[in-house]
């Protein structure tokens, strides 16, 4: 009977769902999804689908991908992912200008402010760092290697962020820790310098942004995490400011069904561009919860709960642009077992984040129809391919990604006895025998 809950645990990783992903430009040029290994990407400038080209390995990601991301000044796009490839686009031409291999599955990137450096993380709790030097935007890079930058000891890292200055590269993993960690001159010889431990939270930490205004151009942190909080921190210090517990201000705990109350995870979150905002998504609620900052006074505080009605959209993924005063945001999945359209994606934009008309009482932010979203129903075409979803399918979908996040990130218990069998069953224990 001990074996039985391992034999069902490796049977859910066989079948691993995938949230779906979107990544914004930062001058909004273009919007870019991902679900399982297809990546869409649309040119709001031009108003058309995008067509990437890749010749680096001859095909695309062959797995799904669980990270996607902007350069800082638009320039650069990385995707990576399950097929542990790692892959830089520019975004001039969208031509994959090389493909980094890595040794495990990958579940965070990030590039440096300066565009100079590609940072990826993997599932065993390692951080690589690729050199871009050379890069004119218009060549592939050539003889490029990834090297260890940093590591968190065997454990998954969730999250990667460059703070504002570019001091500081912050990782965050499942162990509910977050590391700042100084960010060397020549990243390829390893960072060595931890600059503190940002430590509080009690679940895995989910996401990481940074906030900053021009009194506070050094920024501060913000982190979201599986024990349904939001964090403040100082990173010089790795002092925790303040602790914004989102589920009960915004009216969101619930009971579990056992007369007791059960937290949602926070699943992501992002910085509305005025830089005193956070859009947070969490677990189970059907829109974006969006907190205020207090950078003077170090604190958070929810100031709306924008619901999106009419149909199940929870979201998995949220990302604002620099300039235009929206928030995109989407709900999908892929891999969905037992259904015949077994990966889908939904785009929602809500608008009205200007600085200068947040505060008003007539401009409030609005959830946009998809006639009103930038690029109409050709982008609803591209990234979504269809508008019509059963609901069956969305509620499903909802809870898939609800199970898969907890079986990844959830540490389980084990007695003593299953801790042994595991070893016994370890691959590598297994060709030594």
């Amino acid at each position: 009977m001990e074996d039985t809950p391992m034999h069902e645990a490796e049977t859910h990783k066989d079948i691993e769902v995938a949230p779906a992903l979107i990544a914004v430009h930062p001058t909004q040029d273009s919007v870019a999804v991902s679900v399982g290994s297809d990546l869409r990407v649309f040119d709001l400038r031009g108003g058309s689908e995008l067509s990437l080209l890749d010749d680096s390995s001859g095909q695309f990601h062959k797995d799904s991908i669980r990270a996607i991301h902007y350069g800082a000044n638009g320039k650069l796009f990385v995707s990576a992912g399950d097929d542990k490839l790692v892959k830089i686009w520019c975004t001039e031409s969208w031509h994959c200008i090389y493909t980094v291999s890595s040794e495990k599955r990958v579940s965070a990137v990030a590039l440096s402010n300066d565009g100079l450096y590609v940072c990826f993380a993997d599932k065993f709790g390692v951080v690589w760092v690729v050199d871009l030097e050379g890069f004119d935007g218009n060549q592939a890079l050539v003889n490029k290697k990834a090297g260890p930058i940093l590591a968190h000891y065997c454990s998954i890292i969730t999250s990667l962020e460059f703070s504002p200055d570019g001091r500081f590269i912050v990782s965050a993993d499942r162990d509910f820790k977050i590391r700042v960690t100084v960010f060397p001159k020549k990243p390829l010889d390893g960072a060595h310098e931890i600059q503190s431990f940002c430590l509080g939270h009690t679940e895995f930490v989910s996401c990481l942004a940074f906030v900053s205004s021009s009194d506070y151009p050094q920024g501060f942190l913000v982190s979201g995490s599986g024990d349904s909080t939001v964090r403040l921190w100082n990173v010089s210090s790795g002092s925790l400011l303040h602790t914004c517990e989102v589920d009960v201000q915004a009216g969101l705990l619930e009971s579990n069904g056992r007369g007791e109350e059960s937290n949602s995870a926070v699943t992501d979150l992002c910085t509305i561009p005025d830089g005193t905002m956070i859009a947070v998504a969490i677990q189970s609620l059907q829109g974006v919860v969006l907190l205020t900052c207090d950078l003077s006074a170090r604190t958070l505080s929810v100031a709306k709960v924008v619901s999106i009605m009419g149909e199940t959209f929870i979201p998995t993924s949220l990302r604002a642009s620099t300039s235009a005063g929206l928030l995109w945001v989407v709900a999908g999945v892929s891999n969905l077992p037992g259904f015949d359209r077994p990966s889908f994606v939904r785009v929602r934009v809500i608008s009205g984040f200007r600085k200068s008309n947040f505060y008003s009482s007539e401009k409030e932010p609005t959830l946009l129809e998809d006639n009103e979203i930038p690029g109409g129903d050709k982008l609803i075409q591209k990234l979504q391919g269809s508008v019509a979803v059963d609901e069956k399918v969305l509620q499903a979908a909802a809870e898939a990604v609800k199970v898969a996040m907890s079986n990844l990130l959830v540490k389980k218990q084990y007695t003593a006895e299953k801790r042994e069998f595991r070893k016994r069953m370890r691959n590598d224990r297994k060709t030594k025998q």
